[in-house]
């Protein structure tokens, strides 16, 4: 059976998505959407024109507007539970946190005494323990700043609630997406010219272990035809992440349920909407949404008022 917008690989998808969902455009004519964010104190969602160099806020009552200009070309943002904004910066390789009141501080942008590549994509546990992946591509034309690279790897990193930074995987090719299981026991991160997911074990003090595969063969590694990208979880620890043609969804066993179509190039994804039920998806030029039959897994921002 053929469905409009779902590639349907296992019946179970049905149970996540609509056979009937629409993938409905809120907005174009951006130069390529990144790092998408819901704010549920503003109802409104946040997310990069990466090339543009541009944040921009986009809500149901007020459309589009620009919010940070420039804005470091901008990838990946998340908030914790008092409102504080993590930005993921390729232009300063950085990731800086941003206050409610405007301060800005920065969070991370030397290991070793070398400045990292371009933090891509950020997530916090519950408890505050910070994680971000640090590929090179903010280094590369048009998605970031032209120039040499000072570390010799793409590392995924740890930052401890007292400030202090740890390497806890050097061996990705290009560490990408990012996202806890529920119960924030193991965290998923994906390797983009690989076009895989691997997993990690996640102890009490948020230091990773037991690396290995959980999905595999997601798309040719190549850019043009779609990688392994931005990536989330939903309540019941089914994993959604962009790839070829949309945003493929596995479940937590890591079997691939199918894919969620979209009509460009899928860049990031993000749960918002008033029950955190709707998945956005910045996709090359335009952002999209989808309404899902479940709700994003859940994380302390959400309890924002």
């Amino acid at each position: 059976m053929a469905f409009k917008n779902i590639e349907l690989n296992h019946q179970k998808i049905l149970e996540l998505i609509d056979e009937n969902a629409e993938v409905e455009q809120i907005l174009t004519g951006c130069e390529f959407t990144e790092g998408p964010i819901w704010s549920p104190k503003e109802k409104c969602l946040y997310f990069s024109d990466m090339p543009g160099d541009k944040r921009r806020r986009w809500s149901e009552a007020d459309g589009v507007s620009i919010v940070k200009d420039p804005s470091n070309k901008c990838n990946g943002m998340t908030y914790d539970a008092d409102g504080n904004l993590y930005v993921c910066e390729h232009v300063t390789s950085t990731l800086v946190k941003e206050t409610p009141d405007g301060e800005r501080v920065t969070i991370a942008s030397h290991w070793d005494g070398k400045e990292l590549n371009s933090p891509n994509d950020v997530v916090l546990r519950n408890d505050g323990v910070i994680y971000f992946s640090d590929p090179w591509y903010g280094r590369m034309p048009v998605f970031g700043e032209e120039r040499e690279r000072e570390l010799g790897f793409q590392g995924l990193y740890r930052i401890t609630a007292d400030g202090e930074l740890h390497l806890e995987a050097d061996d990705f090719e290009q560490t990408n997406g990012l996202c806890f299981s529920p119960d924030e026991k193991l965290l998923y991160v994906n390797d983009s010219p690989r076009g895989h997911i691997r997993v990690f074990d996640v102890s009490a003090d948020g230091s990773l272990s037991n690396s290995r595969m959980f999905a595999d063969d997601i798309g040719d590694g190549e850019l043009d035809s779609g990688i392994v990208d931005g990536m989330k979880t939903d309540e019941k620890g089914n994993i959604y992440v962009t790839g070829p043609r949309g945003m493929w969804v596995f479940d937590a066993e890591g079997h691939h349920l199918g894919i969620i179509k979209m009509p460009e190039h899928a860049g990031n994804l993000n749960w918002g909407g008033d029950n955190w039920d709707v998945l956005y998806c910045c996709c090359a030029t335009s952002v999209y949404r989808v309404q899902l039959k479940v709700r994003g897994n859940h994380s302390s921002y959400m309890d924002m008022k």
